[in-house]
């Protein structure tokens, strides 16, 4: 039995539309609310309603794209992808099955040669989005270890549930779909979790997208599409064109998700609606390398918007997309800002083997002469002898200069050293204030804005804390009536002062 204590005809207000969005941006669709009834057999081929990987859709979907491996390989990376995951905790096992969903299932079997053959099984085809099959299954029932329960809307690319949609009746509160519902799902079904993309609650009217790992306040609203001009709305619509185009959605689930190891574990992180136009904006700008002479612009997001990730972000869907042997070297003014964001990169997985951040200048220029995916630094290790100009240290033209609040006046003598070591590398300056002092410096060195994201917009988007100032007088009471006198005594006479 479900927990859900909920009139159908008036959530079907809500599912029904969202059923013939899906159906309009590509995904086939399907109600299961009777998947079993006849004689007990699935009419998708489950064996159980335990089961929440479609073998029937995994299986032909991987024989596809993976069509030199031979049957033997494609078996064996089900049998990888469905294992029982129950020991590892929740965020642990969906990290785990992201990796072999984003880089492939490695798998080891006997060629006829018997050879033993080590390969990767594609699992989603991320270059080619009609090499993969999209399935959206309404009332959908998934059985735990002790209760079953019937989910709103799950969304599977090649019989692998990714989205995960919980609907209320446009009267309830939303936040009851958080505290009600997903809580009881991941505590009864944990495994169709295992696999989770990302989860969306709506009530029709409002609508939120989260992980698996997000509390409440974590899950934010999608409510522009293309561009940070659009006017934002908030709605279940806007959030499944703006998410759950098929060619979005597999954008965000390659480049725009992370996992970061927190003191308490793990976290899952998928960027937010602001997050990724900004980023995607940068990355128009990259493509036009050539043309904007080094110079890939200023990304503008207020103070607590996640910046760090946005430029994880940025660099990932480079390295992942875009053919070259980029660097990227983060360049910051401070050394607790600079631990801090090697640190971050650090837990999110993107820094491996050699240590990449740079002590001091020599250590700098070392990095740069050598061939690293990342270099951490500081400004001032850009530092020459007074009057000295300083020297090349790499020609490349594939060198990726992310510089953190690049506006700051003190980066004048060093951002031309910078540009001297660097003569042929691109440049993009973050900040999280606005740039006044400086700034037509800022836009020699970087270009103009490629996204901005104020603090107006990010307190609307509740992605900040809003300030509020209150202008009033202290009250002072003088104690010592006889103050005045006091102090001309005191004046008046020293012993220790000369006259």
């Amino acid at each position: 039995m479900t927990p859900k204590n909920k009139n159908y005809s008036e959530a079907a207000l809500v599912e029904r539309p969202a059923m013939e969005l899906f159906s309009q941006l590509g995904w086939s669709v399907q109600n299961c609310f009777h998947e079993f009834d006849e004689k007990g057999l699935s009419f998708l081929g489950r064996e159980t309603k335990a089961d929440v990987v479609m073998i029937s859709k995994l299986k032909p979907i991987l024989q596809k794209i993976n069509s030199d491996l031979p049957e033997l390989a494609i078996d064996e990376a089900i049998k990888i992808l469905t294992q029982d995951r129950s020991v590892m905790g929740m965020v642990s096992a969906n990290r785990e099955v992201y990796d072999l969903l984003k880089n492939g299932t490695l798998v080891s079997f006997m060629n006829d040669k018997k050879e033993q053959i080590r390969e990767r099984v594609i699992v989603i085809d991320w270059n080619n989005i009609d090499n993969n099959d999209f399935f959206l299954a309404s009332q959908f029932w998934i059985s735990g270890d002790m209760y079953t329960r019937r989910a709103d809307l799950v969304g599977f690319i090649n019989g692998i549930p990714l989205i995960f949609i919980e609907l209320k009746a446009s009267h309830r509160n939303l936040k009851k779909a958080y505290d009600e519902n997903l809580r009881d799902y991941k505590s009864t079904i944990p495994q169709v979790f295992w696999f989770n993309g990302l989860i969306i609650l709506s009530n029709g009217s409002k609508s939120r997208v989260g992980t698996i790992s997000a509390e409440w306040e974590h899950f934010s609203e999608w409510k522009k599409i293309n561009s940070e001009g659009e006017q934002g709305i908030v709605s279940l619509e806007m959030v499944i064109r703006a998410v759950c185009d098929r060619e979005r959605f597999l954008d965000i689930l390659e480049n725009y998700t992370l996992f970061r190891d927190e003191k308490n574990g793990p976290i899952k992180i998928v960027a937010k609606n602001h997050q990724y136009l900004g980023v995607e904006n940068t990355i128009k700008a990259f493509h036009k390398i050539n043309e904007n002479q080094g110079r890939l612009g200023v990304f503008w997001h207020t103070q607590g918007a996640g910046k760090t990730e946005s430029m994880f972000f940025f660099s990932q869907k480079i390295l992942r997309k875009i053919p070259g042997n980029w660097t990227f070297v983060i360049v910051t003014d401070r050394n607790e800002l600079d631990d801090q964001t090697y640190k971050r990169f650090v837990r999110a997985g993107a820094i491996k083997g050699k240590q990449e951040r740079a002590e001091t200048s020599e250590e700098l220029r070392q990095l740069l002469r050598e061939d690293h995916r990342f270099v951490f630094t500081t400004i001032q290790k850009f530092r020459t002898e007074k009057g000295t100009k300083h020297p090349v240290i790499s020609e490349r033209s594939n060198i990726i200069v992310m510089t953190d609040e690049a506006h700051r006046t003190q980066y004048d003598i060093f951002a031309m050293n910078m540009r001297n070591a660097l003569p042929n590398a691109n440049f993009i300056g973050f900040t999280g204030t606005p740039l006044i002092t400086g700034e037509e410096k800022t836009k020699e060195v970087f270009g103009d804005y490629v996204s901005i994201y104020n603090f107006r917009q990010s307190v609307d988007d509740k992605s900040t804390v809003p300030l509020f100032y209150e202008n009033r007088k202290p009250k002072v009471q003088l104690v010592n009536l006889s103050l005045h006198e006091d102090i001309q005594r005191i004046s008046a006479y020293h012993p220790g002062r000369q006259t």
